[in-house]
């Protein structure tokens, strides 16, 4: 048994993992007990990566226009077809368009070849989608994008405000230790600010429900209350700052009744949180997607840093604004420059000075300029025809960038596509004219930086398959190719980390915050025992110093002071409409799935807790639009539309709808709700409004809905709506169509690929006049298909069949009974998962309340092990518990 350390590829938090290969060839994953950032914990997504690995839908050979080709027919190709098209348009005609999901070594030879080798800055990332608002409210204020502070300052804090973070859900490992530092002091208080009542909020003391997009007027509230209270840190702002009246006239007066008008917050609720800030020095305020994802997502993040500022609540134990990031290395994309406005190490790409120290280094023959087109500019520029080259690697934009149909549209219109990837069928892929097979986590090695700027290794322990390269390779490779050889002569990753952190060390004389040319010159023996460090670490430093930046100023502004912003409250870039568009539409993440499902929908535990695209309703807006529990919506704006399942549920602000973004066009019919989002990006940042978009939304219409378990995916889905997830020896099928099939005999037929004489045993039960048909198939007494159909939203115990599939039933009236569609006398029905690392049910977490007397979630875990790994469906688990509590008393 061999086992390999190495960092999860999923979020920011950068857990560390030990991953064991088995003789048999099989892994198992395990978090790491010496990785500061999770201490062995790993979240359901991180669990489960051992049962991602297969092969299956792996893009394993390079393909040019779907035909298999040598790795040097497709690499000439791309580099002749880029070098020509620069040759005749100039290099702003090229463009890659990159991910938080490379490492570091992968980001820096791509940006060293567009910035330094091609001269153009047309490269950006998705981390344009994450965390852009970040970077630039930090250069704002602090002259450089630093996070100051660490993860154990969430543990040290006596307040933490999580605000526009769904951390229970996005970040779980860091919210159990968040949630342990709490209850090891009781006397720690939560605020969570969000217009959904989530997973999040239900832990918290105090939950500030306030309005979609209204965040500046909420810490403008602050930073007036802060100042008429006389709570500033005097000689803070006086050594330290610049910029104070300007931000507080921005704020205005110290008016609850009229932010209360701005936020639709109670005053009450309000002079709480204000009042808790003002006298609660040791002060965390977490942020994340719910902020930077906005118009006005700079203004957001700095009206948060005022307050910090004003406090002096920064750099210190236990205090912080504090960035955390989505992708497992947004901020190692951030150091390297993979953002269109910047440059690597932190270097800005409007400082001459910062351009010329690049250059030398490279030894470029051209250096970009000026900034690039950040994301949504970019593809708009591909639809327009002004790019006519474009390089994807390791992302989705068809369905996680705004105005998605917009987004494929160009791609369809762009004269030349190039996508690396691990996987061969997306919504991207489909686009492509050349398809690179890039390395997957686990055959590929490099670091990554999470959000408290730890850098930690991502280690090989798999054979790469087929023709897989790793991204570094690919890129360097075209670079050689197009003539610039010598230069992109890398014989592994150690050379390039080596080269990048001698560039960090260059010129700098403590007047750029990132440094780690401590380990310039690394030898690959060196890199492949690195263990994690945080930045900086500079040259001749020993290792292990302080870490958090700014407790005593220093900030990397000219006059080495930070700047107050000033952030007048502005709203959301398109109103709701009351005739048209009266609801507002807000996306994000659901506690299994990552991304754009090509890695997660891979394993049938991760598919078991949210099987299905939905939108969350209020109950008031699902009467409003004529929607029912379970029923079909489709919520439309004016850039697309989406069919999704209603949840109805009073965590939803009234006026307001969530839609998860996950769901493709491989996973459901019509559910990539980014084709609905709107395109308005922040002036700033340049990241788009992913949480603010007026939207109507209304019945589906279906005259039908289905619901099906089969042992092999249908070629064909003859349904307007359907949803399909992996189960173990299968698939489960959400159907509905608006339209009744002519024979219900046929439709199962084609869904399972039957053909007429196939020796299948099918079972059937109709009820036309209710309109109820069910039908069970047979190969050799074992299930093969079941299919139950209902005029409404089909009541079957979805689970409890999904692992009937592939079973067998040698006794007939068995068979039969499985018509029921539930469990039988005898028979036990987890119900819907509630835990996946450990697929503990509803059914189960209920029976163990009112008949195992488990009256807290601790005690549930001590009997059923729910909750007891990544505490990530603690809040669910308390959620059933006060659900049963209140039946029973009533």
């Amino acid at each position: 048994m061999a086992e390999t350390r190495t960092t999860c590829p999923y979020c920011g938090v950068g857990c560390g993992i030990v991953a064991r290969q088995e003789a048999d060839g099989s892994v198992a994953v395990a978090g790491d007990p010496d990785h500061p950032a999770n201490r062995g914990r790993l979240c359901s997504k991180g669990s489960a990566l051992a049962e991602t690995l297969a092969l299956d839908d792996r893009l394993l050979h390079p393909l040019v226009n779907g035909r298999r080709v040598a790795w040097d027919t497709a690499l000439d190709l791309v580099a002749d077809r880029f070098r020509e098209t620069v040759r005749r348009h100039g290099p702003d005609a090229v463009a890659f368009y990159v991910s938080g999901q490379l490492l570091t070594e992968d980001y820096y030879v791509a940006n060293k070849l567009m910035k330094g080798f091609i001269g153009a800055a047309n490269i950006d990332t998705n981390s344009r989608l994450c965390m852009a608002s970040s970077v630039a409210g930090h250069r704002r204020a602090f002259g450089s994008d630093t996070v100051p502070g660490l993860y154990e300052d969430l543990e040290l804090a006596d307040l933490v405000v999580l605000t526009g973070s769904n951390l229970a859900w996005c970040h779980p490992v860091l919210f159990q230790r968040l949630m342990a530092a709490r209850e090891a002091r009781p006397e720690m208080k939560l605020v969570v600010i969000d217009p959904r009542r989530t997973m999040t909020a239900r832990a918290a003391d105090l939950h500030l429900a306030l309005k979609p997009g209204s965040d500046v007027a909420l810490f403008n509230g602050l930073l007036a209350y802060l100042a008429a209270a006389g709570a500033g840190d005097t000689a803070f702002i006086q050594h330290h700052t610049t910029g104070i009246q300007e931000a507080v006239v921005a704020a205005g007066a110290d008016d609850t009744e009229a932010t209360s008008i701005a936020t639709g917050l109670p005053v009450v609720q309000l002079r709480r949180f204000y009042d808790l800030f003002c006298r609660t020095g040791k002060t965390v305020t977490v942020y994340s997607q719910g902020v930077n994802q906005s118009s006005a997502g700079t203004d957001k993040v700095n009206s948060i840093i005022n307050c910090h500022l004003f406090t002096g609540r920064i750099g210190r134990p236990g205090m912080g604004p504090f960035s955390v990031t989505g992708q497992p290395n947004a901020m190692g994309g951030r150091e390297v420059g993979g953002l269109a406005n910047q440059l690597a190490c932190h270097m800005e790409i409007e400082n001459p000075e910062h351009r010329r120290i690049v250059q030398d280094f490279w030894q470029s023959p051209v250096m970009a300029q000026r900034p690039g087109l950040k994301a949504v500019d970019l593809f708009a520029a591909v639809r327009a025809g002004r790019i006519k080259a474009l390089w994807i690697a390791g992302t989705n934009p068809v369905d996680s960038l705004p105005d998605a149909d917009g987004v494929r549209a160009a791609l369809s219109a762009c004269p030349f596509v190039v996508v690396s990837d691990v996987a061969r069928h997306t919504d991207t892929t489909a686009c492509a004219h050349v398809l690179l097979p890039a390395a997957a986590w686990g055959e590929k090695d490099g670091t990554v930086t999470n959000s408290e700027r730890r850098i930690s290794r991502q280690r090989a322990f798999l054979p790469r398959p087929g023709d897989a390269r790793p991204d570094w390779w690919i890129f360097a490779e075209v670079g050689r190719r197009m003539g610039w050889a010598q230069a992109f002569a890398y014989d592994g990753p150690a050379a390039i980390f080596a080269e990048y952190a001698a560039l960090s060390g260059i010129s700098n004389d403590g007047r750029r915050d990132f440094d780690i040319s401590r380990h310039a010159g690394m030898d690959a023996a060196a890199y492949d025992g690195l263990a994690p460090f945080q930045w900086p670490s500079p040259a001749g430093a020993a290792s292990g110093g302080e870490t958090r930046f700014f407790a005593d100023g220093g900030f990397f502004t000219a006059d080495r002071r930070a700047r107050f912003v000033p952030t007048a409250y502005r709203p959301p870039a398109e109103a709701v409409t009351a005739e048209d568009y009266p609801l507002v539409l807000n996306t994000g993440r659901v506690r299994d799935q990552w991304h754009t499902m090509t890695r997660t929908a891979k394993t049938p535990r991760l598919m078991s807790h949210i099987g299905e695209p939905f939108i969350e309703l209020h109950p008031d807006d699902a009467v409003a639009c004529g929607i029912g529990p379970a029923g079909l919506a489709i919520v439309e704006s004016r850039y697309g539309r989406a069919i999704v399942r209603a949840l109805v549920t009073d965590a939803q602000r009234p006026g307001c709808v969530f839609v998860p973004m996950h769901w493709t066009d491989r996973y459901a019919a019509r559910a990539r709700i980014d084709a609905v989002v709107n395109p308005h990006a922040d002036p700033v940042s340049g990241q788009p409004e992913l949480k603010h978009t007026p939207v109507r939304v209304r019945p589906f219409g279906a005259a039908w809905y289905g619901f099906a378990v089969l042992t092999a995916r249908p070629a064909e889905i003859g349904a307007g709506y359907w949803a399909i997830a992996p189960v173990a020896g299968g698939w489960r099928l959400e159907l509905a169509d608006t339209e009744t099939p002519a024979s219900w005999e046929a439709f199962i037929g084609e869904l399972c690929g039957l053909p007429a004489e196939s020796g299948h045993e099918v079972l059937a039960y109709h009820d036309a006049a209710a309109s109820r048909h069910r039908f069970a198939v047979f190969r050799d007494g074992r299930l093969v298909a079941a299919l139950f159909v209902s005029p409404d939203p089909v009541e079957a115990a979805r689970g409890w069949l999904s692992e009937q599939i592939g079973q067998a039933f040698a006794d007939p009236q068995e068979r039969l009974r499985l018509l029921a569609g539930r469990a039988g006398a005898g028979r036990a029905d987890r119900g819907a998962i509630i835990c996946s690392c450990f697929s503990v049910g509803l059914n189960q977490i209920v029976a163990a309340v009112t008949q195992g007397g488990c009256l807290t979630v601790d005690e549930v875990g001590g009997l059923l092990q729910a909750g007891t790994n990544c505490g990530s469906c603690r809040s669910e688990i308390g959620k059933v518990i006060d659900g049963v509590r209140v039946q029973n008393a009533s």
